[in-house]
């Protein structure tokens, strides 16, 4: 089939299967996976062929910077004992057992080596697509593991492969190739996110803006592959900078821009990945001859249950890496955390572009012996975690009962409240700095106070329906009737930001005549253009104040007192004001 008919062809089956996802209650990967299958069916589609390094150079930048630029790094620092056993150790170990399955099951000793390390990792794309009914905490330490762990994986690949191309292998050069993979890596995606930030600095533009942090992923996978380092690395890190950075160094409009792109090119890019999965796997299963269908589908089950009880017992190995922790944990809820991640440790688009990157000749004659079955246990890991780890976790995260995490919401509030604090008390400074007259300060400080009272009243009106809640539980447990009505059916809403429902109605013709002729004519008193003035010096006073908000905001995430994420939920909000107060930026 040529490229364009490919390409509509994914764009209708993401389409098709995103409206069919919520009708049938199925994860969206899931259905994309099964309608891949299905596609397969038709001989002339089954022969779509994604290259691996399309794969590794086209779509994973792009998914994986985008992931980086949406994870905690305060996480990842609080985690991080935990976060690197799991993405190097864990790997290894995963890699090594599967290769012992393989063996046992016939395979070459360097062939099942190269099978352990393409489904040893957890795939990022796999878990931010299913791992979000997690509690918080865990899917931030599953989803920065996940981003970490590729770059363990493709050095184990690199070695596997070299054994099986009749290579030497030393200890010194295993220590070699894993240090330039990891400090490679990190060195890589440090210098494209210092070179970034130095030309983000110098722009103002939305477009140029935008189009420079796209090169940025490209860019440092790039680099890093001219080193032979892990290009996968370069982008996380190079994306965890870029995130922090980001509020100082570009501007309200162009990250509301990215903002609204950013997720609708990922959301193409992971489906597209899913249909092709489904496509893959119809294609290595016609492929591969009829007799030993039965015994890859027996190493594929075997492969599968080992990666669960590899990862479910190096958890319980992996606390001796962590401190003690804050709070006593209630009893079996940690045994419930570990099966909850080890079912969560989903793979995907990684560990087939690995499987499809296996070289098809050792020689100019002979093809390597094993890779279709590497391809085809791959393709069928990646399905059985869709098909049945991704149903099992919404019944198995119910069934965890872990507790109400209200961290975020409390740290949204404190943020609010902080920042809207710190812009009242610059109010009187900043109204002079900027000429702004008693009137238009006065008015600004009446709505900043009225939106100071609606995010306590919003505190307040949460923490009344955790005591209501807690309340009603009680009663249900007692099996007594609630005489004084708390908890009923009556809620505690929340009250609209402007007072009321509806907006202000205007008592002049609603087609602006009036307004159009005190604003634009020639002729009027001078005095009549004070609309105009008022309108001007509001502007200024609020863009004044939004800058010192974001000033507040970013302190408090520099101190650790609000999450990364706390952050760019609020920060949104305030590019969006903004934008709204200067208009949408003009470029050619």
């Amino acid at each position: 089939m040529e490229g364009l008919e490919v390409t509509v062809l994914l764009g209708l089956t993401i389409l098709v299967g995103t409206l069919i996802a919520p009708r049938v209650r199925l994860a969206l990967p899931l259905v994309l996976v099964l309608l891949g299958l299905l596609l397969g069916f038709v001989p002339e589609l089954r022969e779509v062929q994604l290259p691996p390094e399309t794969v590794l150079l086209l779509f994973l930048p792009v998914i994986l910077f985008w992931e980086s630029l949406t994870t905690s790094l305060r996480s990842i620092r609080r985690d991080f004992r935990y976060i690197l056993p799991m993405s190097t150790l864990l790997v290894v170990a995963s890699a090594f057992a599967v290769a012992g399955i393989g063996v046992l099951f016939g395979m070459p000793w360097e062939v099942a080596l190269i099978l352990g390390a393409a489904v040893a990792p957890p795939d990022a794309t796999a878990v931010a697509a299913l791992g979000r009914l997690l509690p918080r905490r865990m899917f931030m330490k599953l989803k920065a593991e996940s981003l970490t762990n590729d770059g363990t994986a493709l050095v184990l690949y690199a070695i596997a492969v070299s054994l099986a191309l009749g290579g030497q292998v030393t200890p010194l050069s295993v220590t070699w190739d894993v240090l330039v993979s990891y400090v490679g890596g990190v060195a890589a995606g440090v210098a494209v996110a210092a070179i970034a930030y130095l030309l983000l600095r110098r722009m103002s533009s939305t477009i140029v803006i935008n189009v420079t942090l796209l090169l940025v992923p490209f860019s440092a996978f790039l680099v890093a592959e001219m080193v032979h380092a892990s290009g996968v690395l370069a982008v996380v890190v190079a994306g965890l900078i870029v995130a922090w950075v980001s509020p100082r160094v570009t501007t309200a409009a162009s990250r509301r821009q990215a903002d609204a792109a950013w997720p609708f090119g990922v959301f193409l890019l992971n489906g597209a990945l899913f249909v092709l999965i489904g496509l893959e796997v119809q294609y290595v299963v016609h492929e591969v001859p009829p007799s030993v269908i039965g015994r890859l589908v027996l190493i594929t089950l075997a492969v599968w249950a080992t990666l669960l009880v590899v990862r479910y017992l190096f958890q319980l190995l992996n606390v001796l890496f962590q401190g003690r922790p804050s709070a006593r944990p209630a009893p079996g809820s940690r045994s419930r955390a570990r099966l909850v991640s080890t079912v969560a440790g989903m793979r995907g688009a990684v560990s087939l572009a690995i499987a499809l990157s296996v070289p098809t000749t050792v020689t100019e004659g002979g093809a390597i012996a094993g890779r279709d079955e590497i391809v085809l246990v791959t393709a069928g890991v990646i399905l059985l975690s869709l098909l049945a780890q991704a149903p099992m976790l919404p019944a198995l995260v119910r069934w965890a009962r872990f507790p109400v995490d209200h961290a975020e919401a409390e740290e949204f509030e404190l943020a609010e409240r902080a920042i809207s604090g710190a812009a009242l008390a610059a109010l009187d400074d900043l109204a002079a700095e900027h000429g702004v007259g008693a009137e238009v300060r006065d008015h600004v400080r009446a709505e900043g106070y009225r939106n100071l009272e609606f995010a306590n009243a919003r505190t307040l009106a949460r923490e009344q329906a955790l005591i209501d809640a807690e309340a009603e539980a009680l009663d249900d447990m007692l099996g007594e009737p609630d005489p004084l009505g708390i908890g009923g059916e009556e809620g505690t809403g929340e009250p609209e930001p402007d007072g009321g429902v509806g907006g202000a109605v205007d008592p002049e013709s609603s087609d602006g005549t009036v307004l159009q002729m005190i604003a634009t004519s020639a002729d009027v008193d001078l005095a009549q253009r004070s609309p105009l003035i008022r309108h001007e010096e509001h502007t200024r006073l609020k863009l004044a104040l939004l800058d010192r908000k974001r000033e507040v905001l970013l302190g408090l995430r520099s101190a650790g007192t609000v999450d990364d994420l706390v952050v760019r939920r609020i920060s949104a909000r305030l590019d969006l004001e903004q934008v709204r107060l200067q208009g949408i930026e003009e470029f050619d």
